[in-house]
């Protein structure tokens, strides 16, 4: 038998050794840690360049433009606005300016002395034909829309006016055959009401509330003109009218008593009273004024009474005013505040008088004078 073959028992130890050795060293490669993965970074932004600059200012140029356009389309609106609301109150200003000097030519009518019947019925008539056409312009007005309202009424007061006017003619031609004045003073009244109406409609609801829609709308600077036909208010009374029948009624023959008469003389402001007996001091003031009384002393109305006040300097200083009309036993008032530089420490006269009426036969309190001697406030 072959004998088994003997081997180094170092052999074996290191082959042992070099295989299975749970001792062994690793390689640096397999031992060496694991490195941690890095996320990847933006890149740091590079300054701003000449083209990202002038694109900047592009942007905001843009945007000043935009809002310079914007001002400016608003600018443009509320001018045409505006323009469009002082358009409409001008064409308003004329009709109303022109139909209340109808108002104030009626009056000089109504007052003038001696005036007939006949021609004061014609003078109205006259101006309630004026006065149509004055409501017909009034109806071709275009208003802006919020003053769609207002132009109702300011077209209300037109027609006010003109039937007023047309009741007044009617009822001086009643007058001539009357038996009754009191009645005639009545319908006079009642239809004078109408053109008193109109001023009212027009003040409340026309002015007033167009003021009131031109602040709403933000329209400033133009003005809502006024417009006042009545200008005697005691034409609505009843009273008044009997007085103006009777003038227009009564001949000579029939007629009474004519005359007025200076009632006193005061100085404004202070209210002192001038006595014609004795030197007065009166201090002056930068709104000196005398206040002349007129009574009517006799038994008719009086119309157109001219009042006159001279004071008698170097130069002289003349003024005169006229009193409508004045009822029997009435006094009225007569203010002279125009009075100009007058002389100081100078004795001088002050001479008031009231013009004759027609038939006055008694003119012996008609004038009235004054020793006056002025001086400066102490």
């Amino acid at each position: 038998m072959f004998e088994r073959e003997k081997t180094d028992p170092q052999t074996d130890i290191e082959f042992d050794f070099f295989d299975e050795s749970p001792t062994a060293e690793a390689s640096p490669r397999e031992t060496a840690p694991r490195r941690r993965r890095r996320l990847p970074t933006r890149p740091p932004t590079p300054p701003a360049g000449p083209g990202l600059y002038r694109l900047g200012l592009l942007i905001a140029g843009a945007i000043i433009l935009a809002v310079v356009l914007i001002l400016a389309v608003n600018s443009c609106r509320a001018s045409q606005k505006e323009s469009e609301y002082r358009d409409y109150m001008s064409d308003v200003t004329d009709v109303a300016a022109e139909s209340e000097e109808l108002g104030k030519q009626l009056n000089t009518r109504l007052n003038t002395p001696g005036i007939k019947l006949e021609n004061l019925r014609g003078a109205v008539d006259g101006f309630r034909r004026q006065q149509e056409q004055l409501l017909s312009r009034a109806q071709e007005l275009q208003p802006p829309g919020p003053l769609v309202e207002q132009q109702e009424s300011l077209i209300e007061a037109m027609q006010f006016r003109v039937s007023g006017l047309a009741g007044l003619s009617q009822a001086f031609a009643n007058v001539a055959g009357t038996r009754n004045p009191d009645e005639a003073s009545g319908n006079l009244a009642t239809v004078a009401g109408r053109l008193l109406a109109s001023d009212v409609v027009y003040a409340d609801l026309f002015q007033e509330g167009s003021d009131r829609v031109l602040e709403e709308q933000d329209v400033t600077d133009v003005p809502v003109p006024g417009s006042k036909f009545v200008q005697d208010p005691n034409l609505t009374s009843p009273n008044a009218w009997k007085f103006v029948v009777q003038r227009l009624t009564r001949t000579p023959a029939s007629g009474g008593l004519h005359g007025n008469g200076i009632q006193g003389v005061r100085v404004v402001p202070g209210g002192q009273t001038l006595s014609t007996a004795e030197d007065n001091t009166v201090v002056t003031s930068t709104d000196l004024g005398f206040q002349v009384l007129v009574k009517n002393t006799g038994e008719n109305q009086e119309v157109g009474v001219v009042v006159r006040l001279v004071i008698r300097q170097d130069p002289v200083i003349r003024r005169e005013l006229t009193i409508d009309s004045i009822n029997p036993g009435d006094t009225k008032t007569v203010t002279f505040s125009d009075i100009p530089d007058v002389s100081f420490s100078t004795r001088t006269t002050l001479l008031v008088t009231v013009e004759p009426v027609a038939g006055e036969t008694n003119q012996g309190n008609n004038s009235a004078q004054y020793a006056v001697i002025f001086t400066l406030p102490s």
